[in-house]
């Protein structure tokens, strides 16, 4: 699928004072996920950069074919890791894009454990949930952060309370429910940097399903198994 990656760098008013994109063809290689980058700010990249894209890709797809890595999926937030660890209050039907969804609102329990990084954030969140009563499937979540979230013990990029995450999941070809848009405003101090005000979205599109075959050799022969 495509993925396009908008940041806007904001200023007090929250008005945008810089903006930034990024545009990458994205695929998965025994469940690890593989980035290409397309284009930067709607140019496509320098044949010098494109010669680069290439050989990190094929160095990613090569790795990926050794070994399954399960690292993106303890970082992952799902439903699943949120409810492990909020209070659930509210629930109700609303209508969301001509479906009905059972909607509920959530808490993070601060005194809940924790197995990874993305239940730790979870633990920090508020917000609600809004599920597809048919398919059952995330259909948007809207959250914010009730308390400073620290990455990487605080090293990496420090994120004040009141941060806003917006997900959107849509049914793609009446088939299956996938990520559309996901939005994120915040302030933070990331690294070296003062503090920063951002506003960014990810757009999800041209999804696409690949197929693949094997044929048997002419040459095979049956081996007994002991």
């Amino acid at each position: 699928y495509t993925d396009i990656e908008t940041t806007q760098y904001l200023d007090k008013a929250n008005h945008a004072s810089k903006t930034e994109s990024v545009e990458s063809e994205i695929f998965y290689v025994n469940g690890t996920l593989i980035s290409r980058i397309v284009k930067k700010d709607g140019k496509l990249l320098s044949a010098h950069d494109e010669k680069k894209q290439t050989e990190r890709v094929t160095k990613a797809v090569a790795e990926a074919q050794k070994t399954k890595s399960r690292k993106q999926e303890e970082q992952e937030i799902t439903l699943g890791k949120i409810m492990e660890v909020v209070d659930v209050r509210d629930p109700r039907r609303e209508m969301l894009r001509g479906r009905t969804a059972i909607v509920f609102d959530f808490l993070g329990r601060k005194d809940a454990h924790a197995h990874a990084a993305a239940e730790d954030i979870s633990k920090k969140l508020q917000g609600t949930v809004w599920i597809d009563e048919a398919d059952r499937e995330v259909a948007q979540l809207e959250a914010h952060l009730i308390d400073n979230l620290k990455v990487g013990g605080g090293l990496l990029a420090n994120i004040q309370k009141g941060a806003v995450f917006h997900f959107e999941q849509g049914k793609i070809n009446n088939e299956v429910w996938l990520p559309v848009v996901t939005d994120a405003w915040f302030q933070a101090r990331i690294v070296v940097f003062s503090n920063l005000r951002l506003h960014m979205q990810e757009n999800f599109s041209d999804y696409k399903r690949f197929h693949t075959d094997a044929e048997q050799g002419k040459e095979a022969k049956p081996v007994a198994l002991h």
